[in-house]
């Protein structure tokens, strides 16, 4: 399979949807947390980012299964807070052969084998501007963090927009609006997010949703981060893809640039171009 096109998958897989929900569905419970009680469980969950780090960066394993196809390749993850969140995929264990890369203005992905790149603002990729994610949502998803989508910050205001309720020893974390569902499953005692779930509901094209699971906690400063990452794709069409990410540890390095400029050689190509080559697959 072309490297182009596991970037490229890696890449959907982060700005897409699945129909994978139904582990949350099946253990979200009916009973309804009082407001004072809302309030005070979400900011235990607010309490538990690590919004003293700057930086994150980790070694890491991809497993990305197609179908019947599975694929391991290695990488690197390379963050800056409120800044930029990189992704590296490797050849042989130490060639970059692709590059993903989300800043607040746009998303670049890179094909160093093919010497192609795509460079757009988030508004031109249809799942991102229909469901009101932005690179801070995206950036919250990465951090294991709850997240108003449009906005830069959850605020003590937003908050009050979201419903919770308990059970099973979970807690269940819901915000609806419009066509869009967002959910998060927390831990009742930890308070620590176990899960990320994102649904745009079309009635005519078919749903789309985003799975995201958080497993492996380890110390991270004076809090704990997650280092298995599961997520699950699917497209309103039904074609699934998913993705496993390992961080091998938890590092802070920062002497790195933080921003990637495209040599000349490289050939631009278009959003439609890559959703037929995905949809090829």
């Amino acid at each position: 399979m072309n490297l182009f096109n596991i970037a490229l998958m890696a890449m959907l897989l982060v700005l897409g949807a699945c129909k994978s929900s139904k582990s949350l569905e099946k253990s979200e419970p009916s009973k309804p947390v009082t407001t004072a009680d809302t309030q005070n469980f979400l900011q235990k969950v607010s309490d538990n980012n690590v919004q003293s780090v700057k930086f994150i960066t980790s070694k890491i394993k991809f497993q990305v299964q197609v179908g019947a196809q599975d694929l391991t390749l290695t990488g690197n993850l390379k963050m800056k807070r409120d800044d930029v969140i990189r992704l590296q995929l490797m050849a042989f264990g130490f060639v970059e052969a692709g590059r993903l890369e989300f800043t607040k203005d746009y998303v670049l992905i890179m094909d160093r084998i093919n010497k192609q790149y795509l460079k757009v603002p988030y508004n031109q990729l249809d799942f991102l501007r229909t469901s009101g994610l932005n690179f801070y949502s995206l950036q919250a998803l990465f951090w294991n963090e709850l997240f108003q989508p449009g906005k830069m910050r959850l605020t003590d205001e937003a908050m009050n927009e979201y419903e919770t309720s308990v059970g099973d020893g979970d807690v269940v974390i819901s915000l609806e609006h419009d066509k869009m569902s967002y959910k998060w499953l927390a831990g009742s005692s930890k308070a620590e997010i176990k899960m990320a779930n994102i649904l745009y509901k079309d009635k005519l094209r078919g749903n789309t949703q985003l799975n995201w699971d958080y497993n492996n906690f380890k110390p991270l400063g004076s809090k704990q981060f997650p280092t298995d990452n599961a997520i699950t794709f699917t497209t309103s069409s039904g074609k699934e893809i998913k993705l496993n990410m390992k961080l091998n540890y938890i590092g802070n390095e920062s002497d790195w640039e933080t921003r990637t400029e495209v040599s000349g050689k490289y050939k631009q190509v278009k959003v439609d171009d890559i959703l037929r080559r995905f949809m090829a697959l």
